[in-house]
Formats: C-alpha cells, sequence, structure tokens
C-alpha cells in the first residue's frame, strides 16, 4: 500500500484543489457540491443536477469547462430538440457531391444538457447512448466523441407540463445525482455583492487542461483498493436489495460507481489508497437516483434519505490498514 504520493499524483492533488477554488469565484456556499462533480469527473461519470432553475447549474458547468480549458456547449432542452441535433447527420455538400457528416451539439468535451426532462424520450435515449458507448453512429458511420467526454445534465423536478422524467435505467447512467438547493442567507448576500460588483465566470482562470485531465482520470483509476473495501461496497450494494422497503436495489453498475466515486475521493484526500469514509463520502448521491423504494416505505413515510441512513448504520465497516 502506498502511503507516499509521487510527484505525478502531487499534481494532480494540486491540480483538483486549484479548479475547486477557481470555481468557487463564482459558485459561493456551495463547496460540497463543486467537490462532488469534481469527483465524478476524475471517476469517469456523468453528472446529473436535479434542481429548480436559477440556483446556478449552468454557472458551474461552465465556470468548470473554464478551469478546466475543455471545449464546452449547452443545449436547452426542449419538446422540438431533434435527436440529430445532439448526435449530428449527414448532409450532401452539391460542390463535391459527398455526404459530410455536420457533428451534433454533444460533439465537445464538456457539454450541459439543460433541463433533459423538458424533450422528448427519442432525444434522451440519443444522448444518454453516446454517454454510454463515448461514440455516435450516424448512417453507418461511427464518430469517437472527443476526450475525455463529461455530461452534465439538470432536471427541473418542479411542474409537469412537458416533461419527460428519466426512467430509472437512464438515471443509472449518471454517477451521481446531485442538489445545489437555496444558498442560505449569508451565502446568498455574499453572491448578491459579487453580482453588484459584476463578478461572474470570465473570472475563472485555466489551471488545467485535457491531457492533465485525462492524466488525474488515469491517477484516479489506480488508487489501491483492499479486499474490505471491495467487500464492503458488494454488502451494500446486497442491502439494497434485500431492504425490506426497498423494491430495486442497487444495480452492479451502481456498485462500480460506488467504487469509483471511493477511488476518486481517496486522492482528493491526498492517498493512493481507499478507506470506508471515501465510501462513504458520496453515498447518498450514487445511491439514491438508483433505488426505488416499496409501497411499505410509503405506508411508513419513509424517505430514501432515511433508508440510505439505515443502511449505513446497519451494514459493517471494514478495519483497514492506514
Amino acid at each position: 500500500m502506498q502511503n507516499e504520493l509521487n510527484m505525478e499524483q502531487k499534481q494532480v492533488l494540486e491540480m483538483s484543489h486549484k479548479v475547486i477554488n477557481e470555481i468557487k469565484k463564482v459558485i459561493i456556499g456551495k463547496d460540497d457540491i463543486i467537490i462532488k462533480v469534481l469527483l465524478a469527473i476524475l471517476a469517469g461519470g456523468h453528472v446529473l443536477i436535479e434542481d429548480i432553475p436559477g440556483v446556478g447549474k449552468t454557472t458551474l458547468a461552465l465556470a468548470l469547462s473554464k478551469a478546466l480549458s475543455l471545449d464546452y456547449k449547452r443545449v436547452q432542452f426542449t419538446p422540438d430538440v431533434l435527436p440529430t441535433d445532439i448526435t449530428g447527420f449527414t448532409v450532401l455538400n452539391r460542390e463535391t457531391n459527398q455526404f459530410e457528416f455536420k457533428a451534433g451539439a454533444a460533439m465537445t468535451n464538456l457539454f450541459l444538457a439543460d433541463e433533459i426532462n423538458r424533450t422528448s424520450s427519442k432525444t434522451q435515449s440519443a444522448l444518454l447512448e453516446v454517454m454510454e458507448e463515448g461514440k455516435v453512429t450516424v448512417d453507418g458511420a461511427t464518430y469517437k466523441m472527443p476526450d475525455p467526454y463529461i455530461v452534465i445534465a439538470t432536471q427541473n423536478p418542479i411542474g409537469s407540463i412537458g416533461t419527460q422524467m428519466l426512467p430509472e435505467s437512464q438515471m443509472d447512467r449518471f454517477i451521481v445525482r446531485l442538489t445545489m438547493g437555496y444558498p442560505s442567507l449569508k451565502n446568498e448576500t455574499e453572491m448578491l455583492k459579487s453580482k453588484h460588483n459584476h463578478v461572474s465566470t470570465d473570472a475563472v482562470q485555466p489551471v488545467a487542461d485535457a491531457q492533465r485531465l485525462l492524466q488525474a482520470i488515469k491517477i484516479t483509476d489506480e488508487i489501491y483498493v483492499s479486499d474490505p473495501i471491495f467487500e464492503y461496497i458488494a454488502s451494500i450494494a446486497a442491502a439494497t436489495r434485500q431492504h425490506p422497503l426497498i423494491k430495486l436495489g442497487l444495480s452492479p453498475r451502481g456498485a462500480i460507481a460506488l467504487l469509483k466515486m471511493t477511488k476518486a475521493t481517496a486522492l482528493l484526500n491526498g492517498r493512493m489508497f481507499a478507506i470506508p469514509d471515501d465510501t462513504m463520502y458520496a453515498f447518498s448521491e450514487v445511491c439514491a437516483h438508483r433505488i426505488i423504494l416499496n409501497s411499505k416505505a410509503r405506508l411508513a413515510a419513509a424517505d430514501i434519505d432515511t433508508v440510505l441512513a439505515d443502511i449505513k448504520k446497519n451494514v459493517s465497516i471494514p478495519r483497514v490498514k492506514q
């Protein structure tokens, strides 16, 4: 087990903290959300932010793209957005008499799918397929997405007109689901002051690039995980499937997501090995959108947070040598 970080690993850790500090310039009082979004990216996953409009979701994505020097595109999803708007299409060039591929909006490093629940299920599926496979096939030709490829999708949970909520099988494609929530009185006051002083995403400075991020993702994947941690994650997954108030438990993909977030948390804490606290840090954000409660939970007035807290309490925490 490696206790000391080498130079390359230290550089990744330093870069990660610089990215967090840059985003904090424009996203005030949401440090935990910023960290978990970065963890999801280091883990090689995609992020779903479920929240009401106006709490900073778009600003967060734009600030992240600037700090990481990533190509960024955003689509405001509406019922008339077509799958080809996302994936791209081929068109005949009359000068050359050849068909040419016109890339869709998803062909970028960081794609913000704003209010993904306000478009058709066909368009949702087109994006989710790209997320899963990292490539797009149009008219028999396959095009690889840029590397790294990150999707941040948002859902508005308020109001039902024109919405098409993602089904559970598609929610599972996102490594975490986050909620930003309203700011505290103190933080909202600071936010108003920064807007008054014209602080915008222009204040965010690039502190990394695509190559350095890819290296960070590679190093994250190399985090050492001992057998007790593997068993701990598997036990958590089993507990969700056996819980009397849960209809649909954590899938194997969900368990893998929890493992990846465990590794990323360990790295951000300056370690090249995982401990149980790393697994627990983003436990709820990894699991909540993958679990469906049954009718007994409704009768018992139990919500998903209560059930997950019960699982955390009842799964034995392993001892890991540090």
